[in-house]
């Protein structure tokens, strides 16, 4: 299926038995609601879906688990964090072997490359398959800045078609368009920024807490477009305590209770990371309870 890079892309948890095995049924679950919402693309074994911790006969299974729900209603996107250059072009041929309609892709892992060969890496991938690419740009995170410039000789790769703006520098919205139109599809990839982001002209919106909550995540991005700024932003006033959950290093075990609370995925995660206990789970626990308490009233948002 093609994936237009515009809307709603959840970044997908992925669900963990209490024995730190895969839970498939749970994984399609959270998947089933997502579709249902109203989502316009899954992305499968990112960094929210504890991607450093997936084999890749595990994300394998994810892939194929989520092409399978899916049932040509969206696009699967296949996420590519790796060390190595030709692991990097290994996963993409696997991914299109899967099913795969798009990759995603992280700069390398564990090494930071300068500009050369940072777009030696994303170009030596894309000129292995014929997947459409989204970069995923994070230099808070991942400490490699893709620039404007650098994507200038990018997209003479004709699959790079999109990334996902992590760099919390609303302006960069702006300065990409200004640069590059519409051949670079933008999606912003930071939850307190999303609503900002595309009101400057973001294409769509690779979501954390839409893992919890996609009806909410989806009918602000819809409202957004269609012009009814007053009605997303009520609900972005309403959703911003829960979307901070997304901006801290335990991202993955915070968005994974509130998706608990929700009741469409569970608390396991897998080790080195360990599920929240005392204070720190009360606290983040009352934030989603509160949210969950406040959850508001949505407009018919998928007629728009």
């Amino acid at each position: 299926m093609k994936c237009t890079w515009s809307g709603v892309y959840p970044a997908l948890l992925t669900p963990f038995t209490d024995s730190e095995s895969l839970d498939l049924p749970l994984f399609e679950k959270n998947i089933e609601a997502q579709l249902e919402a109203g989502v316009d693309g899954l992305i499968v074994g990112g960094s929210l879906g504890e991607a450093s911790t997936l084999s890749n006969q595990e994300k394998e299974i994810l892939v194929k688990s989520a092409v399978k729900q899916s049932a040509g209603r969206v696009p699967v996107v296949m996420n590519i964090a790796e060390s190595s250059t030709a692991n990097a072009v290994s996963l993409a041929a696997k991914g299109r072997e899967w099913g795969a309609d798009g990759l995603m892709i992280l700069p390398p892992m564990r090494y930071k490359s300068d500009d050369r060969e940072t777009i030696a890496y994303f170009s030596t991938v894309a000129r292995s398959t014929d997947l459409p690419i989204m970069i995923y740009n994070n230099p808070v995170d991942y400490k490699i800045d893709v620039t404007p410039d650098m994507f200038a000789t990018l997209i003479e790769c004709g699959n790079i078609l999109a990334v996902k703006e992590s760099t919390r520098d609303v302006t960069n919205v702006t300065r990409l368009r200004n640069r590059f139109g519409e051949r670079l599809k933008i999606l912003c990839g930071v939850d307190t920024l999303a609503l900002e982001e595309l009101l400057l002209g973001a294409d769509g919106w690779v979501a954390g807490l839409v893992d919890a909550f996609p009806r909410e995540t989806v009918a602000i991005y819809r409202l957004a477009k269609a012009g009814r700024l007053h009605e997303a932003r009520e609900i972005y006033r309403w959703f911003m305590p829960l979307l901070e959950l997304d901006i801290h290093p335990k991202l993955v075990q915070y968005i994974k209770l509130a998706a608990t609370e929700t009741g469409i995925s569970s608390e396991h995660v897998r080790a080195p990371r360990l599920p929240l206990e005392g204070a720190e789970r009360e606290r983040i626990l009352s934030v989603i309870r509160e949210g969950i308490r406040l959850r508001p009233l949505l407009p018919d948002y998928l007629s728009i």
